[in-house]
């Protein structure tokens, strides 16, 4: 059993290893995209596999269950859509919305930013904002606002 465990170890720490997060020199002219098609088909890229259409694109009740509304695609919470009421009997729960873009817990009301080129979403935003928020988790990344609000998960 002792052996088992000597030759298991390596591999464990090999394992953990490839698992650990790369560091990436930044993107620039001279090793990133430089083609707006091609800057448009990494957002694409990044937009899905960081999950940001989990939270902020609305959902509709399709036959499987939630999809996406195509129709407001990283829309966020979209401004009228009531809330239900919170459950009595809810305490200890975190909750979301059926369009899965608003959030009850312990810290109270959150709902998903709109993500869009849009003046209402991020489209006056400047490049360093949009970084300090994503990086430092500050509201609308900007220095000495309030922190981003559960479940955005900035860390």
């Amino acid at each position: 059993m002792k052996r088992y465990a000597i030759l298991l170890f390596p591999a464990l720490v090999v394992s953990f290893q490839s698992c650990a997060p790369r560091t990436s020199e930044p993107l620039t002219d001279a090793n990133g995209p430089t083609a707006p098609a091609d800057l448009v088909a990494r957002g694409e890229y990044l937009v899905q596999v960081m999950g940001c259409h989990d939270c902020h694109t609305p959902k509709i009740m399709g036959p499987q269950g939630p999809m996406p509304d195509p129709d407001h695609i990283l829309a966020g919470h979209l401004a009228g859509t009531p809330l239900p009421p919170k459950p009595a009997n809810a305490d200890g729960w975190v909750l979301m919305s059926m369009g899965v873009t608003a959030y009850v817990g312990p810290w109270g009301t959150s709902y998903a930013a709109n993500l869009t080129s849009d003046d209402t979403g991020i489209g006056t935003w400047s490049e360093e904002q949009f970084m300090r928020a994503l990086t430092k988790g500050l509201f609308k990344g900007l220095e000495g606002s309030r922190p981003m609000l559960p479940p955005m998960p900035w860390q």
